[in-house]
């Protein structure tokens, strides 16, 4: 089992920035894959970014990449989500994930445990 909580609940305007964290524990969870992932009101939950604890690489979602950064901080058991140039249309509840698959994935449905979410509000 393995147990995700996150923070960072934030409003900000437009063009600011806010840093979400996703504390994780549980067993052998450093072989997992993190995802972030968001969901606004009367949409599909979307794939924000993905890493692995063993590598620094991340990849992100076309909607935020250039803007977003994933990483970790291994020590800490932390993932952390730092998100600039905000949008109002970045306005969701973010979740923070783990997936048992070994490979870099975007789907929702290869994660198996989920954080509790946390509201991210941009205003114009």
């Amino acid at each position: 089992q393995v147990q995700l909580v996150e923070s960072g609940v934030g409003l900000v305007q437009a063009g600011g920035s806010l840093t979400l964290s996703c504390v994780v524990s549980g067993r052998a969870f450093g072989g997992y894959t993190m995802g972030w992932f968001r969901q606004a009101p009367g949409k599909d939950r979307e794939f924000v970014a993905v890493i692995r604890w063993t590598r620094s690489t991340a990849y992100y979602g076309d909607s935020v990449k250039g803007r977003f950064t994933s990483s970790t901080e291994n020590d800490k058991n932390t993932v952390l989500l730092q998100m600039n140039r905000l949008k109002p249309e970045d306005s969701a509840v973010y979740y923070c994930a783990a997936s048992q698959a070994t490979a870099y994935t975007n789907s929702p449905r290869e994660y198996d445990y989920w954080g509790q979410g946390t509201q991210v509000t941009v205003s114009p």
